[in-house]
């Protein structure tokens, strides 16, 4: 298997975070027009940024936790690659990248359900959120990026 060129594809930071439960958040995106689909929280690497600040930041900005409520257990090894459908090329992000490459982090969560504040950025990403079983995240994804998620739940299987 080819590697993608990695210039094609946005840099982004995925987070799978966890409660104490070894459930998995997901939150409902707002800009979503089809289907009932739901993800976990992702976002783009900033220019220079390092990728565990954007992880934190992305943190954030898409649940309103803060730092001292979560930690981070482990990071992908590697980068995991999507392409957008052919319907999205050319209209997301300027046109400028095919897909995305994400480096995804584990982290748990250490607080309560009311330390997570959708609205802590404006705009907001997720209007809903809930805590589902690691096994079910396929099944909730769009079906783009449903491999990805795959390849997530594999890599981070030893923590859940």
């Amino acid at each position: 298997m080819t590697t993608p060129d990695p210039a094609l594809y946005r840099p982004c930071a995925g987070l799978m975070i966890i409660n104490e439960e070894r459930r998995v958040f997901v939150g409902k995106r707002i800009d979503t027009k089809e289907g009932d689909w739901w993800q976990m929280p992702q976002g783009g690497v900033d220019p220079g940024e390092d990728l565990t600040e954007a992880a934190w930041r992305e943190l954030f900005e898409e649940t309103g936790i803060a730092r001292d409520k979560a930690e981070i257990l482990a990071r992908s090894e590697r980068e995991l690659f999507y392409d957008l459908p052919p319907e999205l090329k050319g209209k997301l992000w300027g046109g400028r990248y095919v897909g995305q490459r994400q480096s995804w982090f584990l982290m748990r969560f250490a607080g309560e359900d009311a330390d997570i504040d959708l609205a802590a950025h404006d705009p907001a990403e997720f209007n809903a959120f809930r805590w589902i079983e690691p096994a079910r995240l396929p099944d909730l994804i769009i079906p783009f990026k449903r491999p990805v998620y795959e390849a997530v739940l594999e890599m981070f299987r030893p923590h859940l």
